[in-house]
């Protein structure tokens, strides 16, 4: 059976308790599924303990934050089967935790500013379960108020977009830092969703270099394009290809149902077995 390897719960900025999402999963017709919440290891630890819920597989994941520092962007990358007690590892997803919890409470001031009918503190008991207030939280709570009608849309854009008064961003380390974490952590490194930072030229660097496992390619948001390319890239490579919805319940731009992106079960267990024999030979 497939599975989904790039879902997110309320430890980040996704609006469904990871306990749910293996049912959701389940009725989705899928065996496996990794909850791979943004730098923290809070659903690998859950994960880990909990190897099966409803007819389920967990896949123990994080999805790791980096900046692309040649080119001056962002870039995701999925962890898989991480060593959760890694120290380097740990280290980073405190780092990110921190910056996260500065630059949200700094959204929250400045969107008060730019919106004098909205109380920050009604945003508080949608971020209660990861302790940091992202910028999904903050929208969706106007949405609750009536400042807003959804929560990428146009009132997104207007306050968070490019042309927006509300610029408060993390500090992440180089996607060489973030590679050398995953290593040390025993984990199975995956570029995520190359078209969403226009990550194609990373991409190929990346593979040509054997710097990471594989791709993710089954994702909603890259091009067709930037598909053919990747499969292109993963054969030439030899990288392990992967998918998943980037599923954040009702915290989401567009409909992205579970299951509408998948990874085989092969592939699945190929990033098992190779998961087991780094941490064999630390």
């Amino acid at each position: 059976m497939n599975g989904d390897l790039h879902t997110h719960s309320t430890f980040s900025d996704g609006s469904t308790p990871i306990e749910q999402l293996p049912r959701l999963a389940a009725r989705a017709g899928l065996g496996w599924l990794a909850v791979s919440d943004h730098d923290t290891l809070r659903s690998a630890e859950y994960a880990y303990a909990h190897p099966e819920q409803a007819g389920v597989r967990l896949i123990p994941a994080v999805e790791l934050s980096a900046r692309d520092t040649v080119r001056g962007r962002r870039a995701h990358i999925l962890c898989y089967w991480p060593d959760t007690a890694c120290p380097p590892l740990r280290g980073y997803c405190d780092h990110m935790a921190a910056e996260r919890v500065e630059a949200g409470r700094r959204n929250a001031a400045d969107l008060a500013r730019e919106e004098p009918r909205f109380d920050p503190a009604w945003a508080e008991p949608l971020w209660q379960a990861s302790d940091i207030p992202f910028k999904a939280h903050l929208m969706a709570a106007m949405c609750e108020a009536g400042l807003a009608d959804s929560i990428y849309g146009a009132r997104y854009q207007e306050l968070f977009g490019k042309n927006g008064p509300i610029h408060n961003s993390c500090r992440y380390e180089s996607v060489e830092g973030v590679l050398a974490l995953i290593r040390a952590a025993g984990g199975v490194a995956v570029l995520a969703h190359p078209s969403v930072y226009n990550g194609m030229e990373l991409a190929a660097e990346l593979a040509a270099a054997g710097k990471i496992d594989g791709v993710e390619i089954d994702h909603p948001r890259n091009t067709p394009e930037d598909r053919a390319q990747l499969h292109r890239l993963a054969e030439k490579y030899g990288l392990l290809v992967t998918g998943g919805t980037d599923f954040h319940g009702r915290y989401a731009g567009t409909l992205r149902p579970m299951g509408s992106g998948t990874t085989s079960e092969d592939t699945i267990r190929r990033i098992e077995a190779l998961a087991r024999s780094r941490k064999e030979q630390k």
